[in-house]
């Protein structure tokens, strides 16, 4: 909702030409967050374009320290480095920075949200919020209504990530080495799985088990940022949490094998999808008999978690396994920035 002319609130995206600033965009206009003017930024290459927002053309500027003078709520999808320099700018001048990148994500002093999971962590932001990795944010907004229910032991997550997540190069990538390889030509390799990394594969028609660099440990980064903000969101450090990430030839919405233990005993599958029917955000889509589960394709474009081939393990009593899928995109990057910012509203922490 925008308000011209009115009261409401100033709002900067940054990265706002970028595959989550358009939708970070999109999500606004049907948020009931009362924007009154937006402030498009971007880097130097796209000052002076324009997007159009609230059947308003507004013109795109650089993002400087300056650009954040009067901002309540500022977006950032722009990469890590520019968040590093102008997210404290834009908190010192006094706007609630709610940041895309991993750039704040594991400071102690920086609330990691889920709105659905852990909205009351804002109330301890000190100008910077961090929204969770993609991968993260679904798995959390799953497993939080079951973790409150039964407790949680153990997670062991297996991921089928979109190249979405690696930006939009990437997807173009994977178009043009399906159409080569569909076309009997050797496929052109330049991003994937990382392109600073030394070595890069073909995606198309592949899976490859790396997003991100590895570290010391053998784990990616990417496998450490689930496992060490999955234990920072639930607040519960005591949680066995083991990740592999792998990326998959799907343009958008990840899917995620999960593997759970809970501390309860005598608990079955149904008592779990009751669990998923009523949560936050959720929606369970669950019925093999009709081969009805979760897909990539039928997640892209719509904001909820799908949950789905809820099953006990047939091994371990309190072991149950779900199938996850959700659009990274959306409700793993703008969707979830743009609801932190409609519970900063509602909580009171910031004043239209």
């Amino acid at each position: 909702m925008v308000l011209l002319n009115s009261e409401g609130l100033n709002v900067a995206v940054v990265g706002v030409t970028g595959a989550v600033g358009t939708r970070m965009l999109k999500m606004l206009e049907g948020s009931p967050l009362p924007v009154k003017i937006l402030f498009p930024l971007a880097s130097a290459r796209s000052a002076g374009k324009t997007v159009f927002f609230g059947d308003k053309e507004w013109t795109i500027k650089e993002a400087k320290p300056e650009s954040f003078e009067n901002i309540d709520i500022a977006l950032f999808s722009a990469g890590g480095s520019v968040s590093k320099v102008l997210a404290p700018e834009a908190a010192k001048r006094g706007a609630i920075v709610i940041d895309n990148t991993s750039a704040f994500r594991m400071d102690k002093d920086v609330p990691l949200v889920v709105p659905e999971v852990n909205e009351k962590a804002l109330f301890d932001h000190h100008g910077i919020i961090a929204n969770p990795n993609c991968s993260t944010i679904q798995m959390v907004a799953a497993l939080e209504p079951i973790r409150k229910a039964y407790g949680l032991k153990r997670i062991i997550v297996s991921t089928y990530q979109a190249v979405s997540g690696a930006g939009a190069k990437a997807i173009a990538e994977l178009e043009k080495q399906s159409e080569a390889v569909l076309n009997g030509e050797k496929p052109e390799t330049v991003i994937m799985p990382v392109k600073s990394d030394e070595k890069h594969y073909q995606m198309a028609f592949n899976a490859i088990p790396q997003i991100d660099l590895f570290q010391p440990n053998d784990y990616t980064f990417e496998e450490m940022k689930m496992i060490n903000e999955t234990k920072k969101i639930m607040e519960a450090p005591e949680i066995k949490v083991s990740a592999t990430c792998v990326r998959v030839p799907v343009s958008i919405s990840h899917g995620e094998s999960v593997y759970i233990e809970i501390d309860r005993n005598n608990v079955n599958a149904e008592n779990l999808k009751e669990l998923l029917r009523n949560a936050p955000g959720v929606v369970l889509e669950d019925d093999p008999a009709h081969q009805i589960y979760p897909m990539p394709v039928n997640a892209s474009g719509k904001k909820e978690v799908f949950v789905g081939r809820v099953r006990r393990d047939p091994d371990v009593a309190n072991g149950f396994h779900l199938w996850i899928v959700s659009d990274n995109l959306l409700k793993g990057a703008a969707w979830n920035s743009v609801q932190i910012a409609e519970s900063l509203l509602k909580l009171g922490l910031v004043s239209a």
